[in-house]
C-alpha cells in the first residue's frame, strides 16, 4: 500500500440477477452500509438486449429514499404512480423521491423492445435525511444539456449531482450529496473533490488514487477529508460518489429504508393490502416478497 494512501477500504461488488440481466452491487456492504447519503449501488451493464427482449422491472414501491439512474448507454421507460411517464437516456438524470411512498415501473418502449439496444449505466439509491423520510413523493427529470460539464486537466467532467471543479448541478437534493462523472485519457489525473464522506466507483477502465491501484469495477471508499489525485493509465470513467453523512441508522428491507422497524412492517402490510397508489394503466406488480 502506498504511504500516501487515502483509501479506506475496497469494496469488490457483489453479483445479482435481476432475470432479464444481471447487475453488480457495491452498496450495501456488510462492512459498509452507505457513503454519504448513497446506500444502494449498483452497476448494470453492459447488456445486449436482442430485438422482442428488454428491461421489464414491473410495478413496484419504495419509501425513504430517493433514486437516480445515470446511463451510458441505452434507454428505460420510467412510469410511477405520480403519473409521470419518461425515458431515460444517456446523460440525462431520472431523480425520484420516495418520501412516504411511491410505486414506479422500470421497462422499454415498444420501439426498444422491437429494435433491441446495449444498455450500461448505474442505479443508485440515496437514503433521505431523518425529518425527509416521510416527505411527499415527487419526481423531476433533467435532460442531459441541463447537467453541466466542465474540462478540468484535459478530463472531462459531468458534474450530476452537488457541486465541484466550479459548476453545480440543477438537481435539488434533500441533503448535501455529490456525484460526478469523470472520463479520464490515458496519461491524465484530477484532484479528489471535497465531501464528508466520498467514494471512487471505477466504472470502466483502471486508477490509481494517490498512486494506489483500483480496477473496473471496484468502490473505493476514502477516508474522510482525503485529498490527492486520481490518475489513469489508459482511458477510464469513474464515478466520485458521496456527501454529508447521515445522522442514525437505515434499515434496508427490499425497496424499503427507513429508520424505523415499525415503519417497515407498516410499509411492508400497505404493499401487501394495494394500499399503495398504482402505476396509471398498469396491472402487473412485484409482489412482496417472502423474506
Amino acid at each position: 500500500m502506498s504511504s500516501n494512501s487515502v483509501i479506506d477500504l475496497l469494496i469488490e461488488p457483489k453479483t445479482r440477477d435481476l432475470g432479464e440481466f444481471t447487475v453488480r452491487r457495491s452498496l450495501p456492504d456488510k462492512r459498509r452500509q452507505r457513503v454519504g447519503p448513497f446506500i444502494f449501488f449498483d452497476h448494470m451493464g453492459p447488456a445486449e438486449f436482442q430485438p422482442g427482449t428488454g428491461v421489464n422491472v414491473r410495478a413496484h414501491p419504495h419509501i425513504g429514499l430517493a433514486t437516480i439512474t445515470y446511463l451510458f448507454e441505452g434507454e428505460i421507460l420510467h412510469r410511477d404512480s405520480l403519473g409521470y411517464v419518461q425515458p431515460i437516456r444517456p446523460g440525462a438524470v431520472n431523480w425520484m423521491t420516495a418520501g412516504k411512498g411511491i410505486v414506479h415501473s422500470e421497462k422499454v418502449t415498444e420501439e426498444v423492445l422491437a429494435s433491441g439496444q446495449r444498455l450500461h449505466g448505474l442505479q443508485i439509491w440515496l437514503a433521505l435525511p431523518l425529518e425527509a423520510e416521510e416527505i411527499e413523493p415527487t419526481f423531476q427529470h433533467y435532460p442531459a444539456a441541463d447537467i453541466p460539464d466542465v474540462t478540468v486537466d484535459g478530463a472531462v467532467v459531468r458534474v450530476v449531482l452537488g457541486a465541484a471543479f466550479g459548476v453545480s448541478s440543477p438537481v435539488a437534493t434533500q441533503s448535501e450529496t455529490l456525484y460526478v462523472e469523470v472520463i479520464l485519457e490515458a496519461g491524465q489525473s484530477i484532484d479528489i473533490p471535497v465531501a464528508e464522506e466520498l467514494a471512487v466507483y471505477v466504472v470502466e477502465g483502471s486508477v490509481a488514487i494517490n498512486e494506489e491501484f483500483v480496477d473496473a469495477g471496484v468502490l473505493a471508499v476514502l477516508e474522510s477529508g482525503a485529498s490527492g489525485r486520481v490518475a489513469a493509465d489508459t482511458q477510464a470513467r469513474i464515478m466520485f460518489a458521496g456527501g454529508d453523512a447521515l445522522t442514525g441508522e437505515r434499515i434496508i428491507w427490499w425497496n424499503f429504508v427507513s429508520s424505523s422497524r415499525e415503519r417497515l412492517e407498516r410499509a411492508k402490510e400497505d404493499w401487501r393490502e394495494k394500499r399503495f397508489d398504482a402505476v396509471p394503466g398498469e396491472t402487473d406488480f412485484i409482489p412482496l416478497p417472502e423474506r
